[in-house]
C-alpha cells in the first residue's frame, strides 16, 4: 500500500507530531479502561490489606518496571511506612531472606518471567511473607510464589515498542489503586505523614539558593 511502518501499533514513522499526540493519548486512555475492568478487586482488597498491616514492604522489579516499584515505595515512605525497592538484584535477594510473617513482597514484572525480581519473591514467599505479583500474564512463573495476583492490561503492547509504555501505564494504574487503598486503611497515621512530607518537601523547595 506504499504506508510507512508502524513503530507502534498504531503509529507510523511519517506520522505529523500531532496525531503521535492523539494516537498515544487514546492508547493510554484505552490501557487504563483496560486495566480497569479486569484488575479484581477482591484481589486487590487482599493486597491493601496486607500492606496496610505490613511490618515492612519489600517492592522488586526492573527496568521499567522498576521505576514503577520505586513509584509505589516512595508513596508509602511518604504515608509513614516502612518500604524498599532494592534496585540491585543480590541486594533484593539479600533482603528478601530477612522477610517474615506479616511482611509483604511485592513483584512487578509485565512478562511475569523477570529472574531477577521472581528470585526476591521466591525467597520471601518461602519464608511466610506475604507476596503479591503485578504482572500482564497471570500464568507466568512469577504467580506460583504470589498469594495475590493483580493483572495488568497486555492489549496495546507491541514488540516495536520502544519501552514498554502501555505496561508501565497500567502498572502506575495498579499501583496508585494500592497506594490509596492502603492510605484510607491507615488514614489516621497516614494523614500527619503526608502532611509531615508536604511542609519538608515545601520547606526544602523554599530555601533553595540561601546560603
Amino acid at each position: 500500500s506504499g504506508r510507512a511502518p508502524a513503530i507502534t501499533t498504531d503509529i507510523a514513522v511519517d506520522d505529523p507530531i500531532g496525531d503521535v499526540v492523539a494516537k498515544l493519548a487514546y492508547d493510554e486512555q484505552q490501557t487504563l479502561a483496560d486495566t480497569a475492568a479486569g484488575l479484581d478487586t477482591v484481589q486487590l482488597g487482599a493486597a491493601v490489606a496486607a500492606l496496610a498491616a505490613a511490618r515492612r514492604t519489600d517492592v522488586y522489579g526492573i527496568g521499567a518496571s522498576g521505576l514503577v516499584a520505586q513509584d509505589l515505595t516512595q508513596k508509602l515512605l511518604r504515608i509513614g511506612l516502612i518500604a524498599h525497592a532494592p534496585s540491585d538484584p543480590h541486594l533484593a535477594v539479600t533482603n528478601a531472606v530477612q522477610l517474615r510473617a506479616g511482611d509483604v513482597a511485592l513483584a512487578i514484572t509485565h512478562s511475569g518471567s523477570t529472574g531477577d525480581v521472581i528470585e526476591p519473591l521466591r525467597a520471601a514467599f518461602e519464608r511466610g511473607a506475604t507476596t503479591v505479583a503485578i504482572t500482564g500474564r497471570p500464568d507466568s512463573p512469577v504467580t506460583q510464589y504470589a498469594d495475590h495476583v493483580l493483572t495488568t492490561s497486555t492489549a496495546r503492547e507491541s514488540e516495536l515498542r520502544p519501552a514498554a509504555m502501555s505496561s508501565r501505564t497500567s502498572q502506575l494504574l495498579v499501583v496508585d489503586c494500592l497506594f490509596v487503598g492502603v492510605a484510607q486503611r491507615t488514614y489516621e497515621a497516614a494523614a500527619p505523614a503526608l502532611a509531615a512530607s508536604y511542609e519538608a518537601l515545601a520547606h526544602r523547595h523554599g530555601s533553595r539558593g540561601r546560603p
